[in-house]
């Protein structure tokens, strides 16, 4: 008996699609690392990221081609000068790493919640299992050389207790005292800084490398918002007397030549905003301090409206590549009228 073809989902088509997009980027921003980097340690970290893009590349298209699913464009040897000089420190592509795996840890599980057929949830959960161990790879290194931040340590709790004033979500009414802040307040405002130090550190990268003003204007409009942001949660903690994320020196280099697509540059950018939507999002419904639920709030539609702005640029250019969709009906019904 023939099995019946078990068709992709919507949400399966545009995972996949997604997946091929941020690997086949990865791939040649890791690919140019490895020309550069001198540490072995670290070299090992990034050339494991490099692997695990190129096999998930393979392991889509062998899908797509049995789907007789249109490959997306998505990026190509064409995208990087491979002969660029040095641009980055071995401290920043080791934090880069480490930074995109805790993004493709958060980005893969949605993957897998979101498919239905046993051979895209397999490789979705074979992604997310991937991710996890080039996160704790990548963390072991850097611990191992003095260059990650932990979060700040508090008091254990030697008690449970329950919440017995409304005052305890308060925190707007700039004449009364704010309560401190929780552990959990404390680990997103912790998180967004380091999160907005290593985007900050990129755009400034690829601000001195592109050739384009626009992209150039628009980099240096994102690293002065990731700056802002910085401060302001800085800020938070420390009016508690908190540690604030020690950033290590994670350099870059006085290059300005062409390295990276300005297509290449701005997908990658608004990837990021993406994420740290999503991060300011979940510091959000995670705070119950009414102040900083407002800041994240109010934070997200800064970030929103730069990444519209940007969606924007790539679309000026022909850079930003469309999603697969439904058709339009009545552009069809229109077209069929006409013949």
């Amino acid at each position: 008996m023939n099995e019946q073809k078990t068709n992709l989902t919507s949400s399966e088509i545009a995972s996949l699609w997604t997946g091929y997009m941020n690997d086949t980027m990865s791939k040649y921003v890791l690919g140019y690392m490895l020309q550069h980097i001198e540490d072995p340690d670290i070299k090992a970290v990034v050339q494991y990221s490099y692997d695990m893009s190129s096999n998930h590349i393979e392991q889509i298209i062998s899908i797509f081609e049995n789907e007789q699913f249109a490959i997306p464009y998505g990026f190509t040897e064409k995208d990087v000068n491979m002969n660029a000089p040095w641009l980055f420190s071995d401290i920043l592509c080791l934090t880069y790493v480490n930074h995109m795996a805790k993004v493709g840890m958060l980005t893969y599980s949605s993957f897998v919640s979101m498919s239905y057929r046993e051979d895209v949830c397999n490789y979705f959960s074979q992604g997310l299992n991937d991710s996890n161990n080039l996160y704790k790879q990548s963390l072991e290194t850097a611990l191992s050389k003095g260059i990650s931040p932990r979060h700040p340590y508090i008091e254990v709790p030697k008690e449970t207790d329950y919440v017995d004033s409304k005052k305890y979500l308060s925190g707007l009414n700039p004449f009364s005292d704010k309560r401190p802040l929780s552990a959990v307040e404390i680990t997103h405002l912790y998180q967004n800084v380091l999160t907005n130090s290593i985007g900050m550190k990129l755009c400034i990268a690829f601000a001195q490398t592109s050739p384009s003003k626009d992209v150039q204007d628009y980099m240096l409009r994102a690293r002065d918002i990731s700056k802002k942001h910085i401060k302001i949660f800085t800020d938070t903690l420390l009016k508690d007397d908190m540690e604030t994320p020690q950033i290590v020196d994670v350099t870059i280099s006085d290059s300005i030549t062409k390295t990276f697509s300005d297509k290449l540059i701005m997908f990658h950018t608004n990837l990021m905003i993406a994420a740290g939507v999503g991060n300011y999002s979940t510091a959000a419904s995670a705070s119950q301090r009414s102040d900083l639920m407002v800041n994240y709030e109010r934070l997200s539609l800064e970030v929103s409206k730069l990444a519209k702005s940007g969606a924007d640029i790539m679309i000026k250019h022909e850079w930003l590549e469309q999603p697969p969709g439904i058709k339009d009906r009545k552009k069809l019904a229109k077209n069929k009228q006409q013949d």
